[in-house]
């Protein structure tokens, strides 16, 4: 592991006890084990939070150009400087804002679009995300089980369950869906693995 991998994981135990944790390492591992594989050209994630999934992506995706959405100012201020220490920022598009306005404005096509933003709101994006997403393209869609409240392994607390409602009806779209093909993992809070067909 070299400095600058050194200064990642750092960062990312650091997010980790923050009140955003980023992804689990579970899920990291599976994204990145995706990216080696799978060699996107064109990333898309939804919910960059501080950056640090997306610099692990163009770590492991050389040639890869990532765009990124992320609501909160701070965090976006956090992750452009993170960009430019880590020096992809070259590669990066962040855009600043509600990926519900952003989306419908992007063009072109992903050959990977990782979501991670509020939950509540994975059901509005589809529509974009399908349009975005090139064929045989994958759309990881992060946290879909929540602690066992989606598949009722575990009693969801009574104001989480509008949430758990809406994440349960975008598992149906997905499942539902002619074009996509998707299987739902067991790893950190569930990962949905849809590919376009």
């Amino acid at each position: 592991m070299n400095q600058l991998e050194r200064e990642l994981c750092a960062l990312r135990e650091a997010a980790k006890k923050g009140r955003d944790p980023t992804v689990p390492d579970d899920t990291l591992n599976y994204l990145l084990k995706t990216v080696r594989e799978r060699s996107p050209k064109h990333i898309l994630e939804i919910g960059a939070a501080e950056g640090l999934t997306s610099i692990y992506m163009l770590m492991n995706a050389p040639e890869a150009t990532l765009t990124a959405i992320e609501r909160d100012g701070e965090r976006a201020k956090t992750a452009r400087a993170n960009f430019c220490h880590f020096g992809v920022e070259g590669r990066v598009t962040l855009h600043e804002g509600d990926a519900g306005d952003i989306l419908p404005l992007l063009q072109g096509e992903y050959d990977l679009i990782f979501l991670d933003g509020p939950k509540a709101q994975y059901r509005r994006y589809l529509p974009d995300c399908k349009r975005l997403l090139k064929r045989g393209g994958l759309l990881l869609s992060d946290d879909v089980l929540l602690f066992g409240w989606v598949d009722g392994s575990v009693p969801a607390p009574h104001k989480r369950r509008m949430l758990v409602e809406h994440i349960r009806e975008y598992l149906e779209l997905l499942s539902n869906d002619p074009e996509l093909k998707t299987e739902v993992l067991k790893i950190g809070e569930g990962l949905a693995v849809s590919e376009k067909l």
